[in-house]
């Protein structure tokens, strides 16, 4: 399996009485990931409060265990302080004579997608791609964010992958995630900030109650806490209990997910023979491992269901977010949604340009092949690519063949069939991508060559 995993539950050591220190640091993450003398940290810094605690926590590490540590700062241009708030993580960066990385992303919102959860998933991709091998990214989380974290997850009906919340360690592009203090609560980090006389910034919207987070935070956790002082560890602790738990269903569902697997497809007989709970564990699984978001519990429901007892011609799709699930045949295949053809109209030097892009449909280009059925000199210096519009006809050895029965016949997915590229010579129909070709494009001379495809 190579997609991203939780990893197994890990067992933080207790903070001491007067607050979280450098020398406790240290020993959390020698707990967490082992040794760390010479190892590269990467504080996830925002400028705000618990990142400017981690920060300062982590700054010493360079001197006492010889760890080499950088801060990025994540600038998403939301807001209009966004610039503020970089100049204020470079000069705190300064003072602690660390370096500091600020990356500047694009937050592309999908239907559906919260302005927030948006914001969240462009920051993780940018996490993922800053990384070097090995690298340790700590983030600032801590146990009043799981507390809040397991609550929301409650109330949106999640279940037990959802109510887990936050792991201490999972993998993260090159390097690995890290929270270590997530039995540290928000009133130790604010202390020692306060204490160490440290600057930070504020983000104005962590006090705007129309988000979830805000008014449980703001509204209902002072009431929780103030009957059950313990919440956040005891909260915490459960967590910690259901992750355990549900690494467990992810080792069974990943051996039924291991039968279950066609190429990069899932086999509709083999998931007809599971139980209906293992069906929606077995596709949980299968989503997550190709990096694509799982769908509410009443799609799990219909894909498991509807799509899996659909006729095997008739091409089913469903799709929620940026994501299409699609019954082809006897496989059950998931991808992200293609983007939108930008042209229908392409011109191609081919001699000049070897590889042409084709914008939301792949690349064509000629590859040399002693034998291949194009001889290069019989080719105009200009082509045209067009695509499908319908009724297409190409010349056969008696009469001429449809478009629409060559792609039937190729088995090529209905998604991508109006994204196959028809290479014209003229008004000449020469070639369809790399399915089929003129014969009479053999008869000529020169070099031969075979049109190849990459599909998108």
């Amino acid at each position: 399996m190579t997609g991203r995993r939780r990893a197994a539950v890990a067992v933080d050591l207790a903070v001491p009485a007067t607050g979280p220190n450098s020398a406790w640091l240290a020993r959390q993450l020698t707990t967490l990931v082992g040794p760390i003398k010479g190892r590269r940290l990467c504080i996830a810094f925002s400028g705000g409060i618990d990142s400017t605690a981690l920060l300062a926590l982590a700054a010493p590490l360079r001197r006492s265990h010889q760890v080499r540590v950088r801060a990025l700062h994540i600038h998403h241009g939301l807001q209009s302080a966004a610039e503020q708030w970089a100049e204020a993580a470079a000069a705190s960066c300064r003072m602690l004579r660390l370096p500091l990385t600020v990356r500047r992303i694009q937050v592309a919102r999908t239907r559906g997608d919260s302005p927030e959860a948006a914001a969240r998933l462009a920051r993780y991709a940018a996490f993922r791609d800053e990384l070097a091998a090995g690298e340790l990214l700590l983030l600032a989380q801590h146990q009043d964010d799981q507390l809040e974290t397991v609550l929301l997850q409650l109330l949106r009906g999640a279940g037990p992958a959802g109510l887990a919340a936050m792991s201490t360690l999972a993998p993260c592009g090159a390097g690995q995630l890290v929270r270590p203090l997530l039995g540290v609560r928000r009133a130790q980090l604010e202390a020692l900030v306060r204490e160490q006389h440290l600057s930070w910034s504020e983000d104005p919207s962590n006090r705007a109650e129309h988000f979830d987070r805000n008014y449980l935070r703001h509204r209902v956790l002072p009431a929780l806490l103030e009957r059950w002082p313990a919440a956040a560890a005891t909260v915490s602790r459960s967590a910690a209990l259901l992750a355990e738990a549900q690494h467990g269903l992810e080792q069974a569902a990943d051996a039924l997910l291991a039968q279950a697997l066609d190429g990069q497809a899932l086999s509709v007989p083999i998931l007809r023979r599971f139980s209906a709970a293992e069906r929606r564990q077995v596709v949980r699984r299968y989503l997550h491992e190709r990096d694509l978001p799982l769908p509410d519990q009443r799609r799990l429901l219909e894909i498991t269901g509807a799509v899996l007892k659909a006729r095997a011609d008739a091409h089913t799709c469903l799709r929620y977010g940026e994501v299409e699930i699609h019954r082809f045949g006897a496989q059950l295949i998931a991808r992200r949604r293609l983007p939108p053809l930008t042209a229908n109209l392409l011109s191609w030097r081919w001699a000049a340009v070897p590889r042409l892009a084709l914008a939301g449909a792949g690349e064509l280009s000629f590859v040399p092949q002693g034998h291949g059925p194009i001889h290069l000199g019989a080719l105009p210096e200009q082509l045209t690519v067009r695509f499908r519009q319908g009724g297409e006809r190409f010349p056969m050895p008696f009469g001429h063949g449809s478009l629409k029965h060559l792609l039937q016949e190729r088995r090529v997915p209905p998604w991508l069939r109006s994204r196959v590229p028809l290479i014209y010579a003229g008004e000449r129909l020469i070639a369809v991508a790399d399915l089929w070709s003129d014969p009479e494009l053999k008869r000529g001379r020169g070099a031969a060559a075979r049109l190849a495809w990459r599909a998108p």
